[in-house]
């Protein structure tokens, strides 16, 4: 694996309280480990610089039960307020060498390492401030944004994420196709998650 001339920060988002399961989403069986913790080993597999988890619902029962060596793990307290809220605790975290920062799912599993990497190429060989996934005309996950639209995102509110971002810079994003739909899957329900199984865990 190239070791990419653009440092790239992962920012895995897993603080939200999976109100609609039942149970701490985060942990649910995956594989040979959870749903986060599978986000988190192809993090590490993948060339991203550093890797940031952002708890919050149960953190000290996620703390307990998944490896986050390697990683810097921090709490936002305020998850009840929306995604909005983890995006800008993972963006304080972030180190100064890092140029842009990849926002990763805690509830997308079958994102690769290989779609990372494809996502990290093209920021790195493109001018664009915003690098959007698409597969079969719809956008997924994961995200990477520039560190000079950081201040833009800090600015967010609610559980708006950084789409008022994507309306606004839509002249300026690179869209890259992916040929695979896992950027278009994520886990809310527990019927989510029986589909997902059947797909490959």
């Amino acid at each position: 694996m190239s070791i990419p001339s653009k440092k790239i920060a992962g920012i895995i988002l897993a603080a939200g309280a999976s109100s609609r399961m039942g149970k701490i989403k985060q942990l649910l069986p995956f594989g040979k480990t959870t749903l986060l913790g599978q986000v988190i080993q192809t993090a590490r597999k993948s060339a991203l610089h550093e890797i940031i988890v952002v708890l919050g619902h149960c953190a000290d029962e996620i703390e307990q039960a998944i490896d986050l060596s390697g990683t810097k793990v921090i709490r936002n307290t305020a998850y009840p307020k929306g995604q909005s809220t983890s995006l800008i605790k993972g963006l304080e975290t972030v180190s100064p060498v890092c140029d842009a920062a990849l926002f990763l799912l805690g509830d997308q599993p079958l994102v690769t390492a290989a779609i990372i990497n494809r996502l990290i190429d093209a920021f790195e060989t493109s001018d664009a401030p915003i690098v959007i996934p698409y597969c079969n005309g719809k956008r997924g996950n994961p995200v990477i944004i520039a560190r000079p639209l950081f201040h833009r995102l800090t600015s967010l509110s609610a559980d708006t994420g950084a789409r008022a971002l994507f309306d606004e810079f839509k002249e300026s994003i690179l869209n890259v196709s992916i040929p695979n739909d896992a950027i278009l899957i994520d886990v809310d329900t527990i019927d989510d998650y029986e589909k997902l199984k059947s797909k490959g865990a």
